[in-house]
């Protein structure tokens, strides 16, 4: 019996000392039981340039856009002969599109830019009213909106592509103008979910217009698939990211983008090639060059692609949730 007592004493005696150790260990961490002022856990900063970054990211993807509506315009209007003078505008626009992307791609400072927004803001202006114009001259042909004349008369994407370069780089330069070390906004929302949710939608009107003019040319060479499939899924990929849960690392959807964003090359190597098999191929370019597939339409997609890809590395970099 004594010896049961004993233990127990000893053992009560072990744990009262093992007591003593913690409290006196935790009192020389704790700075409130020694009667200082807490000190507040470490938070994690944001990185104050992932804000330009990815503005600067936007601003080569405005300026990609913008160098494939320029060549694009350029070779149907002229195939038209500038007939209206208003057909001059979209090269302009186009041009000083592409002159303020690479001032922005330059630009390492977090503010935006009056002259750069302007043109952005005239780029996308132009691109509506182009739009607007174009499907009039299509209404007020004989059949209105037949297959005939949606396949033949000025094609309705082109001028909005001019849109999505002015989009792109107004949305660049409002991610530009946050304070360093806050999270970028767009009208109360999350930039990286606002940019990716236009990158979505943008993509769909392209495949839209690549659709139809593929439609046109009964998609006798299996690629022509790739434009109207590839591109739809990566839109549906980038929309589940711009409304779903941000600190994500989402592999495959950056994975369909870089995709897309090849594909663009691709496309335009390809109508390379289309041009190169019409009636006395490149020694007749002057003609075929107006009468083939559009060489500079393609790599549209790829700017939009890295409108996507800077949209996930605003997501990952300012997860809001």
């Amino acid at each position: 019996m004594t010896r049961q007592v004993v233990a127990v004493l000893a053992s009560g005696v072990g744990l009262l000392s093992l007591g003593v150790l913690a409290l006196a260990r935790r009192s020389a961490q704790d700075p409130v039981s020694t009667g200082a002022s807490r000190v507040p856990p470490p938070v994690l900063t944001i990185d104050p340039g992932a804000a330009v970054r990815a503005a600067r990211r936007m601003n080569r993807a405005a300026g990609m856009i913008a160098a494939s509506v320029l060549a694009d315009s350029a070779i149907e209007h002229y195939r038209g002969s500038f007939h209206n003078k208003a057909m001059a505008a979209p090269l302009l626009t186009a041009a000083l599109s592409l002159a303020v992307s690479a001032h922005g791609n330059a630009d390492k400072r977090p503010v935006a830019h009056r002259v750069r927004d302007g043109v952005y803001l005239a780029a996308a202006a132009t691109g509506t009213i182009g739009t607007c114009f174009h499907i009039y001259n299509i209404a007020k042909k004989p059949g209105g909106f037949s297959w005939q004349n949606l396949f033949y008369s000025a094609p309705i994407g082109a001028p909005a592509a001019l849109i999505l370069s002015g989009a792109a780089g107004f949305l660049a330069e409002r991610v530009r103008d946050t304070t360093p070390g806050a999270a970028p906004m767009i009208a109360g929302v999350s930039a990286g979910r606002a940019v990716a949710a236009a990158t979505g939608i943008g993509l769909l009107g392209t495949v839209g217009e690549a659709g139809l003019l593929h439609f046109r040319g009964a998609y006798h060479d299996p690629f022509m698939f790739l434009p109207v499939t590839i591109p739809p899924l990566t839109a549906a990929m980038i929309g589940a990211a711009a409304f779903g849960r941000g600190r994500q690392r989402r592999s495959m959807t950056r994975f369909w983008l870089r995709l897309t964003a090849v594909l663009g090359f691709a496309g335009a190597g390809f109508h390379v090639f289309g041009v190169g098999r019409n009636m006395g191929g490149w020694r007749n370019w002057s003609q075929n060059l107006l009468n083939g597939p559009p060489i500079p339409a393609p790599p549209s997609f790829t700017g939009l692609a890295l409108v996507g890809l800077a949209a996930l590395g605003l997501m990952e970099d300012h997860p809001d949730d």
